[in-house]
């Protein structure tokens, strides 16, 4: 193995978009769940983080759709502060940084970055490059995001272990010819690593 891919949400780093709108409740007459069904599982969301629109569109959009009380800059800050380190991947990455070729690999969009790369800068400092959704125009688990990281991976597909904690996403890169592991906390990830040949 020469290169390791780790997906950003809930495996470098944990997070709760719920976290975030319990904090905008006072704001908007909808409650935390319509918030969430009106945006994160519809195509407002799919469009931020392909960048078809600007953040400042997405949240011209979103402020309007949950009606909300409080300006659009706070708007901002509240559904990006919801990002918090996962230590066991974090150290993990930092281990094979020596070694290996490590690559962040999300769907995420503008609004999340703007926090997450200052608030984890320490442990992408030990990544070669961040693959992010809204920067390439695709999301995984279509082939096109594959094939943009391959591009980064200085290696071929076999080469690989993509890590994520969506299983669509790990049968995407399984299909692709990467090596895949569904993440889950406590999991042994190392052991899962070791049996791929990855060197710790």
């Amino acid at each position: 193995m020469k290169t390791i891919l780790f997906d950003l949400g809930n495996v470098i780093a944990f997070f709760d978009h719920r976290r975030g709108l319990a904090r905008l409740t006072p704001f908007s007459p909808l409650t935390v769940e319509e918030m969430y069904t009106s945006v994160y599982a519809g195509e407002i969301e799919d469009r931020i983080e392909r960048g078809q629109v600007t953040p400042a569109t997405y949240l011209r959009d979103v402020h309007k759709l949950w009606q909300l009380r409080c300006d659009v800059d706070f708007l901002a800050h509240v559904i990006g502060d919801v990002f918090w380190a996962n230590q066991e991947t974090c150290e993990l990455a930092t281990r094979l940084s020596d070694r290996y070729r490590l690559l962040i690999a999300s769907n995420t969009n503008a609004v999340h970055a703007r926090r997450f790369l200052k608030q984890f800068a320490g442990v992408f400092k030990h990544f070669h490059h961040l693959v992010l959704s809204y920067e390439v125009g695709v999301r995984k688990p279509e082939t096109d995001f594959y094939h943009t990281c391959l591009r980064y991976a200085n290696a071929k597909p076999s080469e690989c272990v993509f890590i994520d904690d969506l299983e669509a996403n790990v049968v995407g890169a399984r299909n692709f010819g990467f090596h895949a592991i569904a993440y889950q906390p406590n999991d042994d990830l190392t052991g899962q690593l070791a049996a791929l040949g990855v060197v710790l």
